[in-house]
């Protein structure tokens, strides 16, 4: 990983020269270089993307065996040894499987005191306790329930598991995810957290990722639910608007056709 030119944008653009970690030189001083690291200390526990224009990988047309390895800045990674979901529950069988993602999509977080959070989620850092305030998307509760119901869910997020796991614990109340995925079990493609839905051990026309940042499905366009960033907007509705889409959409044969719709819009 190229630690010469990294930046990571967590939460609200405004907030960026607390949260991210631009080093813009290998050869800074001791003191700019610590400098620099107050500032982007948070950025290694939230991500968003930036960069819009990754190139995907070949595709691959086996879907039966894991994809090969994509480029990981210049070396390819290691494959896993099994996919990333556990099987199905007897419960979700005929249902798609839905990859949620939960920054910026589902929650926004901030290491800025917020006074109507509705959590407020501790964590560690070098050995300091910082809290995390997390607002929820409006409509939230109502859009996990009913997808709860639809689909098999499944958490992916590029955030590390020590901040994103306490944020789920207390945002779904209802056991909707069947599965939590994490930084560790992206794909880094080029500069960004990749989450190849490929190695989920599920079948590939039935699977949906809802995100906010495009980079983050780059390697399967055809498989995505795109969503608005959401920061603190509490008119927001698109959680409440998606819900007739995926009512609809749980009922097909497969998703391609209906999402290639959607993206024809």
């Amino acid at each position: 990983m190229d630690h010469t030119s990294i930046i990571t944008q967590v939460s609200n653009p405004k907030e960026e020269e607390i949260i991210s970690l631009n080093q813009e030189k290998v050869s800074q001083s001791n003191s700019s270089l610590k400098k620099q690291r107050n500032r982007g200390i948070f950025s290694t526990f939230f991500c968003c993307f930036r960069n819009y224009n990754v190139e995907p990988p070949a595709a691959n047309t086996n879907a039966n065996a894991l994809p090969p390895p994509v480029e990981e800045n210049g070396s390819p990674p290691k494959p896993p040894a099994k996919y990333l979901l556990p099987e199905m529950i007897i419960s979700d069988y005929g249902k798609k499987c839905v990859v949620i993602d939960l920054d910026e999509t589902l929650v926004h977080s901030s290491f800025k005191p917020i006074s109507n959070a509705d959590f407020i989620v501790p964590v560690e850092i070098d050995g300091i306790v910082h809290q995390v305030y997390v607002l929820k998307r409006p409509h939230v509760d109502e859009f996990l329930q009913k997808m709860g119901e639809l689909f098999e869910c499944v958490l992916f997020t590029a955030s590390l598991a020590k901040y994103a796991d306490p944020v789920a614990d207390l945002l779904d109340q209802w056991g909707v995810f069947r599965a939590r995925l994490f930084r560790e079990s992206c794909v880094f493609h080029r500069g960004n957290y990749v989450k190849d839905l490929s190695r989920l051990g599920r079948k590939l026309s039935n699977v949906i990722i809802v995100d906010n940042s495009p980079a983050s499905y780059i390697f399967h366009p055809e498989n995505a639910v795109p969503v608005q960033s959401w920061f603190d907007d509490m008119n927001d509705t698109e959680l409440l608007d998606l819900l007739p889409f995926f009512e609809g959409l749980s009922k097909e044969e497969e998703v391609y056709g209906v999402l290639q719709n959607l993206r024809s819009r």
